[in-house]
């Protein structure tokens, strides 16, 4: 059965009634998860199993934004704790080997987490680079501002995921570290120069261009395309992201209701489609704007299809994983930066 090109949220601990019909009919490619979908491990997987007993496949991508620190959607009481990715980028600048073992240890125990679930998508890792005077959205969540040392960290986040048999989404390509606003509110626009911006911003995701999936930034690059946000930039998309920066996986969109985005959720989800994103985003679990998502994309066909089999495919089997050696491990860790 072929999918359409969307992924969906759903309002809340269960599928209502409306929601079966609607992903019954509608056959989101994935669904995605937040807090208002989490109580409890049994919970969450019986909607996990729901969602795909309805969208009829039985391996159909689960995702989630587990970073750790604030941006988390498991937490206690029934799941741990994760650093922010900055934790890994101090203790890289005490120790670079350990903190890349520390940013792979953490993402494997997350992974551990996800998989007991049957989430088998996980947003991360990041890759921006944020810099001086940029608003706090991204913060803490970044794992430094030298591109190289974002992009080690980044590889060795994606490496635990993998080894635990979870996706990367690697974000927010080509770059929302620059951004002056929080996309979620209003459009941030970059008024550096395309030079610079290939030094720094696109320099930390061309060593991450082999990830299965990425997903873009609601930002302007007006010295790329002074109108559209790379979500929306046909230009971005073929120029910087599948061109600079070289990623030829499955590219998806940020959420389609954030509010960097203009117009309906009809003209952003065309507008999204047209510049070549491969998979659009919706997180709010509204259902009227869902049903007008999925009349505007189409069921994955052509390069987009190969892309989103290739992405599923590279999924790996978890590797053997002591958990809670790896848990004392990571603790002791982040004692090093926090006595450093």
């Amino acid at each position: 059965m072929t999918s359409r090109a969307f992924i969906t949220g759903v309002s809340g601990l269960e599928l209502s009634a409306a929601e079966r019909e609607f992903i019954r009919g509608m056959r989101p490619w994935g669904l995605i998860l937040f807090k208002r979908n989490v109580e409890t491990p049994d919970q969450v997987s019986a909607l996990v199993d729901e969602f795909r007993g309805f969208v009829g496949e039985a391996d159909a991508p689960v995702l989630i934004d587990q970073e750790g620190g604030r941006v988390a959607r498991l937490g206690p009481p029934h799941w741990p704790v994760y650093p922010p990715g900055a934790t890994f980028g101090a203790l890289y600048d005490i120790e670079p080997v350990l903190g890349l073992q520390a940013a792979r240890l953490s993402s494997r125990l997350i992974a551990a987490d996800l998989i007991d679930l049957g989430i088998t998508v996980d947003c991360l890792p990041l890759a921006d680079v944020p810099v001086a005077g940029a608003d706090a959205v991204i913060g803490n969540r970044a794992y430094g501002t030298e591109p190289g040392k974002v992009a080690a960290i980044a590889r060795a986040v994606t490496e635990g995921l993998e080894q635990g048999g979870v996706l990367p989404v690697l974000k927010h390509i080509p770059g929302h570290g620059r951004a002056n606003a929080d996309s979620h509110f209003r459009l941030p626009t970059v008024d550096t120069a395309r030079e610079e911006l290939e030094r720094t911003d696109f320099a930390a995701f061309q060593p991450l261009a082999d990830l299965p999936m990425a997903m873009t930034a609601h930002v302007v690059f007006s010295a790329l395309d002074p109108v559209h946000p790379a979500t929306t930039s046909a230009t971005i998309i073929r120029q910087v992201i599948r061109g600079v920066i070289g990623f030829q996986g499955l590219l998806m969109s940020d959420d389609v209701s954030m509010n960097a985005l203009a117009g309906s959720i009809s003209d952003r989800t065309r507008a999204i489609v047209s510049a070549g994103c491969d998979i659009v985003l919706h997180c709010n679990g509204k259902l009227d704007e869902m049903r007008d998502v999925a009349r505007e994309t189409p069921e994955l066909a052509g390069e987009a299809l190969n892309r989103a089999k290739r992405a599923l495919a590279s999924r790996k089997q978890p590797e053997p994983f002591d958990r809670q050696a790896a848990r004392t491990e990571l603790e002791a860790l982040m004692d090093r930066v926090g006595t450093a």
